[in-house]
């Protein structure tokens, strides 16, 4: 009885590495229940690949080498999602909190009321919003009145965000609530690690004069406290980071239409993820609208991945 299959796997080869990959495999000398060769399989990070074996490294860390000729079959499969994308909308918008110093924010439940004083000369509808994710404590139509006694008394329009297609969103609309009309964002998430590696392996293949950050688009850092300002230049490009335990927002970040495109917004993403990762933190958050392909592909090209999207609901007059 021949130990290895007569055949070679699809999809397998040196262009897994560094990929999560399962194997099947034979075991030489081993007799499975049918009577045939017995069989197993490995799931692990492929961090080797050669003419006559690969090496799957656990996720506990033991390492395994595998002779190609017992492989029967196997596949890439996607990452291990991270325990962060396992967090509730709810608690991952409640880091946005950490943008303002002097934002009232008061618990309905597991609703929060929020009020902030305007930010660049605007006021912001995630400050100015009732975060209506979970349960408010009360029957519906009691939470709906208290949301807008206390944006009567801030002297504010009465804004619900809530997860898109969530029931939330669907028993607001039963009331009379509308969609604001604009501001529909993906919140996505990323490993700080990951994310700085992505942008500073881009900024390498770049030529020097096109992004890296020398003469005159050498950065200024306006840092204070548990936040940071990024700008390139005259102001070119430029973002904005703000850290919470171990998350760091990313926000504001822009960059002149006239210079877009040349790996700019990639240069400030990379000075706020290091600065970021100096300071502590392993996962970073933001929002971007879902009617803006650019920025999406930007940073999905990083490693951020869409965890939940919200939109803003008007209460009815």
């Amino acid at each position: 009885m021949a130990d290895a299959p007569p055949h070679r796997p699809r999809g397998l080869g040196p262009h897994v590495v560094g990929q999560r990959i399962v194997v099947r495999r034979v075991l030489p000398g081993e007799t499975g229940p049918s009577g045939g060769p017995a069989m197993t399989d490995v799931l692990g990070v492929c961090t080797a690949w050669s003419e006559d074996e690969c090496v799957v490294v656990r996720e506990d860390g033991s390492s395994v080498r595998i002779a190609l000729a017992h492989v029967v079959s196997g596949k890439p499969v996607p990452p291990r999602p991270s325990v962060r994308q396992r967090v509730s909308p709810r608690d991952v918008q409640r880091h946005v909190e950490s943008l303002w110093d002097d934002l009232v924010a008061e618990p309905l439940g597991e609703w929060v009321l929020r009020a902030a004083p305007p930010y660049d000369g605007r006021l912001r509808r995630r400050g100015n919003s009732v975060l209506a994710m979970g349960s408010p404590g009360l029957p519906l139509g009691e939470a709906v009145e208290r949301v807008r006694r206390f944006y009567r008394r801030h002297n504010r329009p009465a804004l619900a965000q809530v997860q898109s297609g969530g029931d939330v969103d669907a028993d607001l609309r039963g009331l009379g609530w509308q969609p604001l009309g604009s501001g529909d964002a993906h919140c996505q998430l990323a490993a700080v690690s990951r994310a700085l590696r992505s942008c500073t392996a881009e900024l390498s293949r770049l030529p020097r004069e096109s992004a890296r950050p020398e003469g005159a688009m050498t950065p200024r850092y306006l840092e204070e406290g548990g936040r940071l300002e990024v700008v390139l230049g005259d102001g070119t490009a430029r973002g904005r980071a703000a850290l919470d335990t171990d998350w760091v927002g990313l926000h504001s970040i822009e960059v002149d239409p006239a210079r877009r495109r040349r790996g700019l917004a990639t240069v400030v993403l990379a000075e706020l993820l290091d600065w970021a990762a100096s300071h502590g933190a392993t996962t970073a958050w933001l929002h971007v609208e879902t009617d803006n392909p650019g920025a999406i592909a930007l940073y999905e090209r990083h490693g951020f991945v869409t965890h939940h999207t919200s939109r803003y609901l008007t209460a009815p007059e």
